[in-house]
Order: structure tokens, then sequence, then C-alpha cells
């Protein structure tokens, strides 16, 4: 069966009390449990021509901005713009950024350590000034195990608590406030990007991803998903939904190959609704994991299947920025051209550390007709759109 016809007969979206739901009839959960395994013939990478797509989604009002800023950038230039590089050190990151000019940084721990908020702020402008277009500023702060900058108290008085902790205080309101909270701290300290929330349905201590998700089902996590979306667009700072197409029960992609074996009607009725919830409440990027999802593609860690960009794409009618997880996590090390393939199946960022690598890869490809500039443009054309959506660029802008 046709996976579009799937989706658009079992995801019949109800709103109940502010919150979304998802069910299945019972021809079409047999179908589902029939047809487990999506099949789609893998289209061709190589474009014919170079015009540019239309773009009618999210950041549709900026597209001619960006498509006539897009013809005034040299290739390399457009090719570096979809990378989101682990920030350096202190003392060569402009230089690197000069010679790259790359879409952005992520920031980590070790970034803020021992630093006060005018450090902070130091450190992020040097390489925002030397940079032809301004960059993304992002970081981990998800609250509880992964904060990034809430461990120096010398930026905030104590670290940001972890969704599960904030819904059983508080509830949703305090999930609110929390958020803009972060965000302004964010904007405070320059950072323009959080990635984070974890919507990820989790509710067994003994996965992976218990910890960082709010530990409740599917319909409080939707819930969570639009809550964080909504509040986050009281602020200059944007949020991104992780990790899709959900992390389920599996072990940690930083540490090695995950395979995920739950069956896409599984997936479907529990992991899919905080991504659509998300995506109605205007998310602006979404983060895909590195996990094998078997019932979807068998082949290929979902960051870098066309499948899975397809189901986000086509049948969630995702129009923002999809970002692949970092390529330098163990779960993907056996990846032959792993930032190729990124390229090829959609990414429009890139999380790395090692850029040097990635960068000289997509040249490559580029040189050998693997790649063609037209892949390059139309996913350079989201990343700028959004930046001038964010009010990162301004029109007149030079």
């Amino acid at each position: 069966m046709n996976r579009k016809i799937i989706l658009g007969s079992v995801l019949i979206i109800l709103i109940l009390s502010g919150s979304i739901f998802i069910k299945l009839s019972n021809d079409n959960r047999q179908d589902l449990i029939n047809n487990s395994e999506i099949t789609s013939v893998e289209k061709d990478f190589v474009e014919e021509n170079n015009e540019l797509e239309n773009d009618n989604g999210i950041f549709s009002d900026y597209y001619i901005l960006a498509k006539n800023k897009l013809k005034t950038m040299t290739l390399d230039e457009k090719i570096n713009q979809l990378f989101l590089v682990r920030y350096p050190d202190d003392k060569t990151a402009t230089d690197i950024q000069k010679k790259y000019q790359f879409g952005g940084y992520i920031f980590f721990e070790k970034d803020f350590s021992n630093k006060s908020k005018q450090e902070v702020k130091d450190m992020i402008n040097r390489v925002q000034d030397v940079s032809k277009i301004p960059i993304l500023t992002a970081v981990d702060e998800e609250g509880g195990s992964v904060v990034r900058i809430s461990t120096n108290e010398a930026l905030v008085s104590e670290k940001f608590k972890s969704p599960s902790e904030l819904y059983k205080e508080g509830g949703f309101a305090l999930i609110r406030q929390d958020t803009i909270n972060k965000s302004n701290l964010l904007s405070s300290l320059g950072l323009n990007l959080n990635l984070a929330p974890v919507v990820d349905v989790s509710t067994s201590s003994e996965d992976y991803i218990f910890e960082r998700s709010i530990q409740e089902d599917t319909i409080v996590t939707s819930e969570y998903a639009k809550t964080v979306i909504e509040a986050s667009k009281e602020n200059n700072v944007s949020y991104v939904l992780k990790h899709f197409p959900g992390y389920g029960n599996n072990s940690d992609t930083h540490m090695g190959e995950v395979i995920d074996n739950r069956s896409y009607q599984s997936i479907v009725e529990n992991d899919l609704p905080p991504f659509i919830s998300g995506i109605e409440s205007g998310a602006e990027a979404i983060l895909i994991s590195h996990n094998i999802v078997t019932n979807i593609d068998k082949d290929y860690p979902a960051s870098l299947s066309l499948k899975i960009h397809d189901l986000l794409r086509d049948e969630l009618k995702f129009t923002g920025i999809i970002i692949a997880d970092n390529l330098d996590m163990e779960a993907i090390e056996d990846i032959e051209e792993a930032t190729i393939r990124a390229i090829e199946v959609g990414n429009n960022l890139i999380i790395t550390t090692d850029y040097q690598t990635s960068v000289t890869a997509v040249k490559n490809a580029l040189n050998d007709k693997r790649l063609t500039e037209s892949q390059i443009d139309n996913l350079t054309l989201r990343v700028i759109e959004w930046k001038y959506y964010k009010g990162l660029l301004y029109e007149n802008q030079k």
C-alpha cells in the first residue's frame, strides 16, 4: 500500500483539551501489520537543471530575499552554510570562521566553563563579527542531564530542570515559563538556537532517552512539544524538535550502531504525534537521529535515509530546517561518505566536528558530478530563508 495513503488514513488528528490524539481504524491497523516494511524507490539524486525550488512553507515570505542573496554567494560559501560546526576554541575560532564562513557553531559545556556573561558574549561576538552572513549559534540546553550553560553559576543561578521535573512540579505552565527563561538567557548571551526539546516518547526508565524525555505518554509529550514551540516564539531563539522519527527504547547512538525494530504501526501511533504537534505549532527545525529504523528503511540510519526524509517532508508536510545529528557519532562511523549522503537525502544542516573532512568530501563530490550545485543551492536557500525569518539577515543588508 502506498505510504501516503497509509499515513493519510491513519493520522487522524483530533484536538481534545489542547492535546493531539492519533488513532487508527481496525482496517488500517491490519494494513500496517500486513505491510510492516515500507517500500519506496530511491530517487535519482542528480538533478538535471539548476532551478531553485519554489517555497510555499514556513519561510516562504523570505524566498525572494534568500534567492537574491544566494546569487551573491560563491560556491564555497554556499557549501559551508550547510555546516553547524562544533566550536573549536577561543584561539582558533575567528581564523577558522574567516576562512570557511560556516553557517553556524554549536557550543558545549567547556566553552562556557569559568566564563562570565561578558566573556561568553565576547566569545560569540568574535565569530559573529567575522561572518559575512550572520551565523547560527547553537547549544543543547535541554535541562536536567543535558545542560551546557547552566552548569556555570556565573551565568545562571541554578541548573535548568529536566522536562519531567518541571511537568511534575507545575505542569505545562511551568514548562512554558522555563522555555521563556531559557530563551531570555540564551538571547542575552548571543545564542540564537537551542537544540531542544527532546520530544521522544519514553515511559520506561530502562530506555536510554528516558532521563531526557518528559517521561509521559504520547498525548502528554505532544502537548509538551506544542507548549515549548509556542513559548519559543516570544523570543528570537529557535528550538529544535528531536530525535525524529522517535528514539523509542533504543540504545545510545553516541556509542555505536542502533537498530530500531519497532513496527511502523507503533511509530505512527506513539512517536510521530509529538512531531506533528510541534510542526502544527510552528516548529522551525527538526533533528533526525542516527537510529536505523528497519520498518521504514533497513539500509540507512534515519539521518541518512531518503525514506525518513520523505516521511517528514511529504507526509508530515514539514517545510522547515532538517538537521542531521552529529556525523562524528559512532553509530555511523562505518558509513562511507556520510556527509555526501546527508546532502543527497536533503539535510539542510549537518552537525560535525571534523569540518575539514566534510567540506573536502562535498567539494570532491561536486567535482566528480556525484553532487550538483543545484542540490547545494536548494539546501542552502532554506538556511538563508531561515536566517531572514529569524532576523539574522534583513533586507538591504550587505
